[in-house]
């Protein structure tokens, strides 16, 4: 009885599409987080009677066939990348992209990771490095006597060193953007990687065409929607329910056939 398997292939898809929104819901306020959404396609099909093929010698033609679906598949989950709001923490080191980027931070191994979680903070010698001690590219470097940091919309560092009336150039945070940034490879820790599904990465400075701008003292919170999340969830766990029924009467029907005398 393909029931069985069909449904069985529904219960599947639905528990993929609980456990996404379960993730968004765990990171509602995760910062830089871009919350997730499944696609689903239908499997292949039998034909019972292919669609199209000839029905006589004279011929004539079926005009709609007879097949049979075998289910449903995860086909893909989908990186919503939107905007998410701006929170105030007044962290002179605590930065927020509004708009397109990335910031890019070396990893131990070398690599270059991609992130926007921008809740920095300085390394012993005074550079500016992620929440896990990561450099922050291209390695800036604050000078020890600064008394204040102050970072432009164009993620221009500028240092305020006692005795200097003109704050100091410290160097300049580079963005990095992705023709297709849904293609990037989740490392867990806010933190990205490229692959050949998002391309290469295009560095330049925040606020130019292309870039969003730094906003210095802001932190992006996650973009998730807790109510669209609750709603998705009811349906999710509808959809569950009904193909968990569609089990019970194919088993029901099966139990019918075996009782016949």
């Amino acid at each position: 009885m393909r029931a069985l398997d069909i449904a069985s292939t529904g219960m599947q898809a639905q528990q993929t599409s609980v456990e996404v929104i379960s993730n968004n819901i765990a990171n509602m306020t995760t910062t830089g987080f871009k919350r997730q959404r499944p696609e689903f396609q239908d499997l292949i099909y039998q034909n019972l009677r292919r669609v199209g093929s000839n029905s006589s010698d004279s011929g004539s033609i079926v005009p709609s066939g007879a097949q049979v679906g075998l289910g449903v598949k995860t086909a893909a989950i989908y990186r919503i990348n939107e905007q998410g709001n701006l929170q105030q923490t007044s962290n002179v080191l605590d930065l927020a992209i509004q708009g397109n980027g990335y910031f890019q931070v070396t990893l131990p191994d070398g690599e270059t990771g991609f992130t926007r979680d921008g809740t920095f903070g300085l390394a012993p010698d005074g550079t500016i490095v992620s929440a896990d001690g990561y450099v922050v590219q291209p390695g800036i470097q604050v000078p020890a006597n600064a008394t204040n940091v102050t970072i432009n919309t164009s993620g221009q560092v500028q240092a305020t060193i006692a005795g200097q009336t003109a704050p100091t150039t410290a160097g300049q945070i580079q963005l990095a953007a992705f023709a297709n940034p849904a293609g990037l490879d989740s490392q867990g820790d806010n933190m990205f990687l490229q692959t050949a599904a998002s391309g290469a990465p295009v560095t330049g400075t925040a606020a130019t065409t292309g870039f969003g701008s730094i906003m210095q003292g802001f932190i992006e919170t996650s973009n998730v929607n807790v109510v669209t999340e609750i709603t998705n969830l009811i349906t999710a766990q509808r959809a569950y329910e009904m193909n968990s029924k569609v089990i019970s009467s194919s088993d029901d029907m099966m139990s019918t056939l075996t009782n016949l005398r």
